[in-house]
């Protein structure tokens, strides 16, 4: 009770608080976007070899916990100290204590973006009965940004589960009412799905997958319809122009895929933070 006093007292204790809860959980998200893919692959592996009447092949034990990690050059496990955030990268010189090959610099990079979230979602909402589930939102779509951009998917296994958080976390009216989020979570999905077929029909090409409408049904799920245009207007404009110069650097035709999960994530982040208040100011500038 007291170490809870202590956080709901001092906002500088609640922020330290969450960048080490934050950190820690990056570590974790660093294995879930490297395995939740190849966990992926295997399944689908399993469920075509059942079609064709065939057995699946044998593979070893591997998901979220097991095996332990390891260098992917030397294949030697990673000790428990080996394991702590950004600390031990630093400590390692961004190389493995037994072969030396280089760690890539992702890793932490990914630990410190998931401990700065924490921190800025800490900022914005204190200690609230709000904080800790749009936490979980934060870092659910932080694993997901990265995801789309090693494989370009956005898993079933993340973005339906936290549609449903979303939802049970407005049942309580933590971020908005219930039937906000219901309609939120309808409107975000027939947006893309419109899109979808429209550019299809028009361009005779697919220009984005069913994870994006996924996506952004949950997005709108934990932010309600009245604040789903701040989180698509910050993805569509964030993707044409970030997404326009690195084709011009990359030299890649029009018909390059790029990801659109990353612009979206971003976009509910905005979304859920500051939607209402985008929303509000907007509508103040044109008084009924």
């Amino acid at each position: 009770m007291e170490v809870l006093a202590l956080l709901q007292q001092s906002p500088a204790w609640l922020l330290a608080t969450v960048a080490v809860a934050g950190l820690c959980v990056g570590s974790f998200l660093n294995v879930v976007i490297h395995r939740l893919p190849r966990m992926m692959e295997a399944q689908w592996r399993a469920e075509c070899a059942q079609i064709e009447g065939r057995e699946a092949p044998a593979t070893e034990v591997f998901n979220l916990v097991t095996p332990r990690s390891r260098c992917p050059s030397c294949g030697t496990p990673i000790t428990a100290w080996q394991n702590v955030p950004v600390v031990s990268w630093i400590a390692l010189g961004g190389r493995c204590a037994a072969c030396r090959a280089p760690i890539g610099i992702r890793y932490p990079a990914v630990e410190l973006a998931a401990g700065l979230l924490a921190i800025l979602v800490a900022w914005r909402l204190g200690y609230s009965a709000a904080l800790l589930p749009a936490l979980v939102y934060g870092w659910a779509l932080l694993a997901l940004t990265f995801i789309d951009l090693d494989t370009q998917l956005l898993p079933d296994d993340i973005t339906l589960p936290l549609l449903w958080l979303g939802l049970i976390a407005n049942a309580y009216g933590l971020f908005t009412d219930l039937r906000s989020a219901v309609l939120g979570a309808a409107a975000g999905y027939l947006v893309l799905w419109l899109v979808y077929w429209a550019f299809r029909l028009l361009a005779k090409k697919e220009g984005m997958g069913y994870g994006d409408f996924k996506l952004l049904a949950a997005i709108g799920a934990w932010t309600g319809w009245q604040v789903l245009p701040v989180a698509v207007l910050v993805a569509a404009g964030l993707g044409a122009v970030i997404g326009s110069i690195s084709l011009w650097l990359s030299r890649k035709g029009s018909d390059t895929r790029i990801p659109f999960g990353p612009y979206l994530a971003l976009g509910g982040i905005v979304a859920l933070l500051w939607g209402r208040v985008a929303v509000v100011a907007w509508l103040g500038r044109f008084p009924g």
